[in-house]
């Protein structure tokens, strides 16, 4: 692994801490071809809504819930085709995939989902980049110092 691999990789995991979701938090992080950060993103709900007992409620939070790369997507001030996307603590799902390869993002950075719950749908998202000739670096057996604060992703 590179060390701005490394290093972007150590960023999206501190971003995921800015998540208020008791049980995954997911940080996201776009950088240029010069390394510069053009966008973080975590997963919430969207501005205005608030951040109440919807959260414990897996199908409610699951249906109202903004993911981490559409966030960093969106908030991006410049365009952002051609960059990379960090991904912590797993890869795009296919929703996100669509919408990293609409937005030209050239590499998506991430680490191995272990999570048998997911693993179809970050198949189908593979599949969706591959096609589109994104480049996809899927570290495994990586582990990375913990974040102060962070919390239990399950």
């Amino acid at each position: 692994m590179n060390k701005w691999d490394k290093n972007f990789l150590q960023l999206a995991k501190t971003v995921s801490t800015f998540s208020k979701d008791p049980s995954t938090q997911v940080g996201a992080v776009i950088v240029d071809d010069d390394n510069r950060v053009i966008s973080i993103g975590y997963n919430g709900f969207p501005k205005g809504i608030k951040d109440d007992n919807r959260l414990d409620n897996r199908e409610i939070k699951y249906e109202m819930v903004v993911h981490a790369e559409a966030n960093a997507l969106l908030f991006a001030n410049t365009p952002v085709k051609g960059c990379t996307i960090y991904t912590w603590p797993f890869q795009p799902c296919s929703r996100c995939a669509a919408l990293i390869i609409q937005a030209g993002i050239r590499r998506v950075v991430s680490i191995e989902n272990r999570d048998q719950k997911w693993s179809s749908n970050f198949q189908l998202a593979h599949d969706m980049m591959t096609e589109a000739r994104i480049e996809q670096q899927i570290y495994t057996g990586f582990v990375l110092p913990e974040v102060k604060g962070s919390r239990r992703v399950d």
